[in-house]
């Protein structure tokens, strides 16, 4: 994380790129497989359970994917081509459409007993907490000690150990409860008014991670959502532009 300041000079913490992830065109391959439908959490239920602890250790797996072994006789169906030849993955890789499924379901066998209780888990982001040092303290050790046990290999540059507060999920969470991400505001107040169908999905998806801190959501929405009907033509009219307005 790094801090910067916006225009109006206050102090944004932003994730930095570090590196690039390596993420095949597998359309093919998840076409003829089966779906797997093992549920993630609810983002709500989970923030909830998180916020008004005192301390909390955010812990993030190491290229979380490839830490999941692919068996020896399926590796062939993640074969791919380059300049070099062809290659086949031995972890699963990213863009097979069940790695979701297969990682949170991993997870959940892994902390079985401690996911809800003292830990929250999505995906690759692990969140334990504590009501005091003491308390936060014994569990971290719990999951430390679980994640030595089954081989799980964190990656210590974005772990934070006994903090009072941090972003889960674009969400900044606290003892004081729930706020949203500066960082994220700052992007969806910068962005244009959409000039496509799928921009106005897009500037949809964005504005609704956060309806829970929006007021009458679905009735500012709707000049927006009438974009969306089957066989309509794209008319961006002055409602639309104070519908955008308004939730930005």
């Amino acid at each position: 994380m790094t801090v910067i300041s916006n225009e109006k000079n206050e102090l944004i913490p932003t994730r930095t790129v570090t590196g690039w992830r390596v993420c095949m065109d597998y359309r093919k391959l998840n076409k003829a497989t089966r779906k797997d439908h093992f549920p993630l959490p609810f983002i709500d239920q989970m923030l909830d359970r998180l916020a008004g602890k005192q301390f909390y250790c955010f812990l993030d797996g190491y290229s979380g994917y490839n830490q999941i072994a692919i068996a020896l006789e399926d590796q062939s169906k993640t074969t791919f081509t380059c300049p070099y030849g062809t290659f086949a993955f031995r972890r699963m890789p990213f863009g097979l459409c069940n790695a979701p499924a297969t990682f949170q379901r991993c997870m959940t066998a892994i902390f079985s007993d401690l996911n809800e209780d003292c830990l929250e888990i999505f995906m690759d982001d692990f969140s334990t907490f504590g009501e005091d040092f003491d308390n936060c303290l014994g569990n971290l050790v719990k999951v430390l000690k679980r994640c030595k046990e089954t081989n799980l290999v964190l990656n210590w540059e974005k772990c934070h150990f006994m903090v009072d507060e941090g972003i889960v999920l674009g969400h900044k969470i606290s003892s004081k409860g729930m706020e949203v991400d500066k960082a994220k505001i700052e992007v969806i107040s910068k962005l244009p008014p959409p000039t496509t169908v799928k921009g106005i999905r897009s500037f949809l998806g964005h504005a609704g991670f956060y309806r829970r801190f929006i007021g009458d959501f679905s009735k500012i929405t709707k000049p927006l959502c009438s974009l969306l009907e089957q066989g309509r033509s794209f008319e961006f009219n002055e409602d639309c532009t104070k519908a955008f307005n308004l939730l930005k």
